[in-house]
Order: C-alpha cells, then sequence, then structure tokens
C-alpha cells in the first residue's frame, strides 16, 4: 500500500515558537521588552508562504535584484479576484503599479481632489487614514460608524453634504473591510455608498488591503464590482494577507469611468514598489490560496478562541468576533479606565492612553490604544490576533490578571 509524501496541511500560526519571533528585527517585536507580549501593528506571527519564499530565493539566486517590470502582478491579482471574488470583468489596462496602499491613496488623491478639498472616512478607522490625508494637504471629515460597527447611511449622507459644501471635488476613502472593527462590507451596503456618493458628488477610494482576509461565515465584494461604482478606484496588495509589509508593492484600480484619471498618474510613481516586493506579492496572488485558505481556518479558530478566553478572564470587554482581517477591537470603556491621551490627535499612533497603557504597563501585552482610531475609539483597545493559540492564551490571561479590581466606580 503505498502513502501520500506530500507534507500535511498545518495551519501557519502554529508553525513557530516565540523564540524564533523573538528573531526578528521588525517592528512588532523589537518595539517593546522582551516580556512584552506584542498584540499591536498587523504582522502575523507566520512563516513565509512556501510559493512566496520560492520566488523570494530564486530572484536572490539570481541577483534579480533590479526594476520592476511588466503586468503579472496585475495579471496574477486578476485571476485570483476571479476566482475568489468573481471579479470577472477585472481589467489590466486599469491598473497602475504605486508603492504600497496608503501611498497609493494619496496618489490618487492627487489625481481627483486639489489642496484643502474633504476627504470622508468612517470613525473609528485605521489611524494612517487620518495622517496620510492630512499631510497630502486635505481635510478630514468623519462619519462615525453606527452601534454596530457599521456603516450609517445617515452619518454618510450627512458628511457627504459637509465634505461637498467644504470643496469642489470631495472624495470618500473607504476601508474595505473595515480597519479596526474587522467589518466585511455587504453588497447592499456598498450599493449604498455609490449612490450617496454619486449623489453628492464624491469619489470613492476604496483600500481593500484586508480584501483576501474575509474569514468564514463573510464575503468579500470588491468596490468596483458594484453598480455606480464606475469613477471610483480601489487600491489592493497581498501585504496583508501574506504577511508581505515589508516587501512594498500594490496596484491601483480604476473603474471604467475613472481610467483617464489614472492615466494622468506620473510615471515616477511606479518607481516606487520594490521588485522583490512585486515578485512576493505576484507569487501570493498567483499561488497561495492554499496557504491563504489554511491561515484563514486558523484564524477563525483563534477568533472564537478569543471570544472563549474574554468570557473567562475579562467579562466586562465588549467583543463583536470579526467578519474579516485578524484584528479584534475590544470596548473596554467598562472597565472604568481614566482614558484621556497624552497628546492625543487621531493618527498618532505611537500614543497610549487608558485600557492600551494599563494592559502594557500591567500586563505587559502590547496592543492598540482606541484613541488614535478617531471618534468611537476612546476607551477600545485593537488586538491582533493573527498569532498562536498559545500565545493568545497567555496574552488574554495576563491582561484579565491585570484588569483584577475592575470596573470601578471611578477613573484612575
Amino acid at each position: 500500500m503505498g502513502g501520500s509524501t506530500a507534507p500535511p496541511r498545518r495551519n501557519p500560526l502554529t508553525l513557530l515558537t516565540p523564540a524564533e519571533l523573538r528573531r526578528r528585527s521588525s517592528v512588532k517585536w523589537r518595539m517593546h521588552p522582551a516580556d512584552v507580549l506584542p498584540l499591536w501593528v498587523a504582522e502575523m506571527d507566520v512563516p513565509l508562504a512556501p510559493p512566496v519564499a520560492q520566488a523570494l530565493r530564486h530572484a536572490i539566486d539570481l541577483g534579480d535584484t533590479g526594476y520592476p517590470h511588466g503586468t503579472g502582478y496585475a495579471e496574477a491579482l486578476g485571476d485570483f479576484a476571479a476566482r475568489r471574488w468573481g471579479w470577472a470583468d477585472f481589467r489590466v489596462d486599469r491598473t497602475a503599479l504605486v508603492p504600497d496602499v496608503m501611498m497609493g491613496v494619496v496618489e490618487v488623491l492627487r489625481l481627483v481632489t486639489g489642496p484643502a478639498d474633504a476627504v470622508v472616512v468612517c470613525a473609528p478607522v485605521y489611524p494612517p487614514f487620518y495622517a496620510f490625508v492630512s499631510h497630502a494637504g486635505r481635510r478630514v471629515i468623519e462619519a462615525p460608524l453606527g452601534p454596530d460597527l457599521r456603516m450609517d447611511p445617515a452619518a454618510l449622507d450627512e458628511a457627504f453634504r459637509a465634505a461637498r459644501a467644504h470643496g469642489r471635488r470631495p472624495a470618500f476613502l473607504l476601508c474595505n473591510p473595515h480597519n479596526p472593527t474587522g467589518v466585511v462590507h455587504r453588497r447592499d451596503e456598498l450599493e449604498t455608498v455609490a449612490e450617496l456618493a454619486d449623489r453628492h458628488g464624491l469619489r470613492v477610494i476604496s483600500d481593500e488591503i484586508h480584501a483576501p482576509l474575509a474569514l468564514p461565515g463573510a464575503r468579500f465584494v470588491p468596490y468596483l464590482t458594484v453598480a455606480g461604482a464606475e469613477t471610483a478606484f480601489a487600491v489592493v496588495s497581498a501585504s496583508k494577507a501574506w504577511n508581505l509589509a515589508g516587501l512594498k508593492a500594490a496596484l491601483a484600480v480604476a473603474g471604467p469611468r475613472a481610467v483617464a484619471d489614472l492615466r494622468r498618474m506620473p510615471e515616477e510613481v511606479g518607481h516606487g514598489p520594490s521588485h522583490l516586493g512585486v515578485l512576493a506579492h505576484t507569487a501570493a496572488f498567483r499561488a497561495g490560496e492554499p496557504w491563504l485558505d489554511l491561515l484563514l481556518d486558523g484564524l477563525a479558530a483563534n477568533r472564537a478562541l478569543l471570544a472563549t478566553l474574554l468570557a473567562a478572564h475579562l467579562p466586562a470587554v465588549g467583543y463583536h468576533p470579526p467578519e474579516g482581517t485578524y484584528l479584534a477591537w475590544l470596548d473596554c470603556t467598562a472597565l472604568g479606565i481614566a482614558t484621556a491621551p497624552r497628546g492625543g490627535e487621531p493618527g498618532a499612533a505611537s500614543d497610549l492612553a487608558g485600557p492600551a497603557r494599563m494592559f502594557l504597563d500591567r500586563a505587559r501585552v502590547a496592543l492598540s490604544s482606541g484613541h488614535v482610531f478617531g471618534t468611537g475609539g476612546t476607551g477600545f483597545v485593537r488586538l491582533n490576533f493573527a498569532t498562536s493559540p498559545e500565545l493568545l492564551t497567555e496574552a488574554v490571561t495576563r491582561m484579565g490578571r491585570a484588569a483584577e479590581g475592575y470596573p470601578r466606580s471611578g477613573t484612575e
């Protein structure tokens, strides 16, 4: 009887030990002292997907470290998008290579908005939305999420009206799926966005960096597949799903009525991506799905484990299990911890306050402080659960011990 020689299919989140992870020199594992468990920045505790590692080794062996060339990245994304999301009319000739997703967002904003124009964001949201938009000379207007953490059509309508009144060429920067809440927007919600944007004359730019990370039970909908999104843009990469943040490369994708705008993007923008980054992202989209599926199963298991751990150790903390990403948005307001930030402007991601400061100081667990995510973030923390079940268990157990004595009637 013959046996299979194929390697066992294993959860990527279980393959590295804490000692191996602490050998890494990236910000997640080097920002804090060695006694801190880092569950903050969006890096995953996984080895590289084998097709990505193979592509990089092949390039290094060849000394292939020059400038990027060709449309292989866009072709790989198009094939992946058709298989995974049913995006049948993806067009390579409607794409442009950009250095990374946020730099791509900024370059698209320069195409479709002017200095001092307004850009709407749904708060609480990824802190660099505030920083990059402001540094590009545009004004941020918030449309707060609803109590269910989903986009609120009434808030969008009000913010879109304000943006239209503020400047000549306003825009809406959509986070799809949403960071930090993990909401995966439904098609009907995106259709509402498109209808409101058309009514008020806003251009939509969809940050879809977490798109491959829709967890079991949810389905990602590319914004450009929604009726009414013809003048919009999406910016996509393999960065989050395959842990490639240090290998810079992304694609800006234009809707059919936005292609002329995309053609105005300066040619030199395409010089910013790393050639090795392009090779890595291409390999991820082209051959990384089996690894991605194992990862998604592991993330779904950790999502459920986190719910169990919080119920046992931090029952006062609110938790809406995310539909996508590997980020948990935890409501710590019932703990009664003082939440005033030290400097506290949205986007100041290095600043810690309230629960995040307490958990770092008392539990030696590093989390992202909610106040930097804008309106609605104070009193919350963002926890990255893309780690081993053992490390996640240790972290939440420590957090529970640190929170003993809370909730309090007053504040610290």
